[in-house]
């Protein structure tokens, strides 16, 4: 192990502590918390659609997000370290087959529903 990777050991454990609940997979509905700075202010910005890919590279994770608005597909990607996400809920939890759900993108209304979860508690 080089020094790099005990760098990006040591402060992954830091950094694990600190940040919002990851509890979530692709295919769940999600809103994602964002800080966002103006010139002059800063405000909490609320970015909500369902999650369709995640990966997992160290202190290189992200998360992507699709939202629906106006008929308009977005899609953002967020780093799961950031310090600029404040706080990340789940809605809804999807069932799904695949990780990446890419093939989302080209569905708007009724048909980019996804089967909800059942969950045991």
């Amino acid at each position: 192990m080089n020094l790099a990777e005990k760098y990006i050991q040591k402060h992954l454990v830091t950094l694990s502590r600190s940040r919002p609940n990851t509890d979530f997979r692709p295919g769940d509905t999600i809103k994602v918390h964002n800080k966002i700075i103006d010139e002059t202010s800063e405000r909490i910005q609320i970015f909500e659609g369902v999650c369709i890919a995640k990966t997992n590279n160290k202190l290189g994770s992200t998360f992507r997000v699709k939202k629906i608005s106006y008929g308009m597909c977005f899609e953002k990607v967020f780093p799961v370290y950031s310090p600029l996400i404040k706080k990340i809920d789940v809605i809804k939890k999807g069932k799904v087959r695949r990780a990446k759900l890419y093939f989302m993108r080209e569905f708007v209304g009724k048909s980019a529903r996804i089967k909800e979860r059942k969950c045991k508690n």
